[in-house]
């Protein structure tokens, strides 16, 4: 392989940066699938703040959490899963390839382990002796059968009748209340802004009051939710992408703006999706401070949210932003293929959203394609090579784009969950960075008949371990976002004989032991376990929702509990 032209703005790169190292002969094991595809702090708890409520400084340590998803075919962890098929305006991230586009709609769970690499620096001949880790023979994870049938969801009052010292109450649950077609539909958000919490699915978009889970609004759309960005703009404002009409397969070209507190309907637009490339892809949404951008194979559209101008599109030259990640750094998918035939050809750049205007530029290797960026602040970016072989790699950048590290795993293996909504570049759960710091979340491990994990620090600058802190046993750690120099991590609940709940914890810049900040009560382990969430957390109260509803029947379908939340 070539090595990369050197880096705008980085004097003195390391020559090869960005270049995976080569595998052993025989040592690479089975392929990872790649993954599917979130601000100052917010107000009290209530009114409307100066950011969204709970989101973090970067968008990719949820805040944002997986989201729920039908379950696929049994597959033991590091092996490939199937593509799901899809007409036009579905199936993945195109950059006018058809090979392209089936690796991008790779669903599952992005794990590091057995023969993956993690890698970005060095030459092609580089040293070669870098595996991640032995192959796992640990029992496959519970979850991947079919789900057992619903139960009537308990109410609030009877998880708190048992409520142990030291554990928050459940303060309501709200069930579904939109009826979906059979198969089941993603849920959009959830986005909270002024005392409103709003989420939409299917073609109805709703708002809840935060306090008592009451319906404020709710909108009937004119077609299918297709994309949506993983937060709101600062004033409460969300604009997401709905299919060109009723019709199945229908294009996802129009943008609705939608104020969340009042849940009256703003500005629309369309979507330029003429290019036949174009026309294959997801539409990748992201706000950037009063500005959306919608994404796709061949352009990005910028819009202003608070009065839907249109601002840019096509750049000069033959590179084109074709995703952002939604936050205070304006961080971008750049492709610069010259041919569709062409291998993956690609920068990472923060981009003004405004003008379109690039601040700086990170070159990445040719033949790897940005998968997600985990944080935008100080930024990581989680990088992917699909041919010849399946490899991962993380880069540790500074924030003027110079590569820093990649993280040396030792003998560690990592999973990071990035949910069903593989469109957008942001929400993913189990790492994020802040600081001089970076934290990865280990692949569970079956102890004792339950699954339990650590969590992993690296220093941003050499790459190198810090700590390893473990979970509690039969509980697993997942890293959301670091605030006031500690790192808040989700304890999910644990999956059987709960004695007791999921909650929020956070760890010093050193390690150490874990703090609570927030415990949820055993009494709703078990309704907590199934959620496979996302979370908001902030001013001392979480809330937990479901990714995607769907059931056997519409009684089932009805039945299912879509948001839980916690606090006093």
């Amino acid at each position: 392989m070539s090595q990369p032209p050197p880096q705008q703005g980085s004097p003195g790169e390391p020559e090869g940066f960005g270049a995976p190292y080569e595998p052993q002969p025989g040592a690479y094991g089975a392929p990872v699938p790649p993954p599917h595809p979130p601000g100052p702090q917010p107000g009290p708890y209530g009114q409307p703040p100066t950011v969204p409520y709970g989101y973090p400084q970067q968008p990719a340590g949820p805040y944002g959490y997986p989201q729920a998803q039908p379950q696929p075919p049994t597959v033991p962890y590091g092996q490939p899963r199937q593509p799901p098929t899809g007409g036009p305006g579905g199936g993945g991230r195109s950059r006018g390839r058809v090979a392209g586009l089936v690796a991008a709609v790779l669903a599952g769970v992005l794990v590091i382990g057995t023969g993956v690499w993690f890698a970005v620096g060095g030459d092609d001949d580089a040293d070669d002796k870098k595996p991640v880790a032995k192959e796992s023979t640990a029992p496959e994870k519970p979850g991947t059968g079919p789900s057992p049938k619903p139960t009537p969801a308990p109410d609030a009052a009877e998880f708190n009748k048992d409520l142990k010292e030291g554990e928050a109450k459940v303060r309501w649950i709200l069930k579904n209340d939109v009826d979906v077609p059979s198969g089941g539909v993603p849920v959009r958000g959830p986005w909270i802004t002024g005392g409103i919490v709003a989420k939409a699915m299917y073609r109805t978009a709703s708002g809840y009051s935060l306090d008592d889970g009451s319906q404020k609004w709710s909108l009937r759309l004119p077609a299918d939710v297709c994309a949506a960005p993983s937060r709101p703009s600062p004033d409460g404002k969300i604009v997401i992408a709905l299919r060109e009409s009723t019709v199945e397969g229908a294009d996802c070209e129009k943008l609705q703006m939608i104020d969340l507190v009042t849940g009256k309907a703003g500005w629309t637009a369309t979507l330029d999706r003429s290019s036949m490339s174009d026309g294959l892809s997801h539409v990748v949404m992201a706000v950037n401070g009063d500005v959306v951008t919608a994404g796709r194979t061949t352009r990005t559209d910028a819009y202003r949210i608070s009065d839907g101008k249109h601002l840019w599109d096509r750049l000069p030259g033959t590179c084109q932003p074709y995703g952002f990640a939604s936050g205070d750094v304006p961080l971008a998918a750049v492709d610069c293929l010259k041919a569709p035939s062409d291998t993956y050809d690609e920068e990472v750049r923060r981009i003004d959203p405004a003008t379109g205007r690039t601040v700086w530029t990170y070159k990445v290797k040719k033949g790897w394609r940005i998968d997600k960026f985990y944080s935008l602040d100080p930024p990581v970016v989680s990088l992917r090579q699909d041919e010849p072989e399946q490899k991962w790699a993380i880069a540790l950048l500074s924030n003027d784009g110079t590569l820093l590290a990649q993280p040396d795993p030792g003998e560690e293996e990592f999973e990071i969950e990035c949910g069903e909504r593989d469109e957008n570049l942001d929400d993913c759960l189990g790492a994020t960075a802040g600081g001089d710091t970076f934290y990865l979340a280990t692949k569970p491990t079956h102890v004792n008949g339950a699954f339990t994990n650590s969590v992993v620090a690296f220093d941003m600058k050499t790459g190198k371990i810090k700590w390893k802190v473990p979970a509690p046993p039969g509980q697993t750690l997942k890293p959301m976002r670091v605030e006031n120099g500690k790192v808040l991590l989700y304890l999910a609940a644990p999956d059987s004989k709960a004695t007791t709940g999921g909650g929020i914890m956070a760890l010093g810049p050193q390690g150490g032991a874990l703090q609570t900040v927030l415990r949820h009560p055993a009494s709703a382990a078990k309704t907590e376990h199934v959620f496979d969430p996302t979370i908001r957390y902030a001013d001392g109260r979480s809330l937990i929702a479901i990714g995607r509803v769907g059931g056997d029947s519409d009684e089932e379908e009805m039945d299912v509990r879509t948001i839980i939340t916690f606090g006093d």
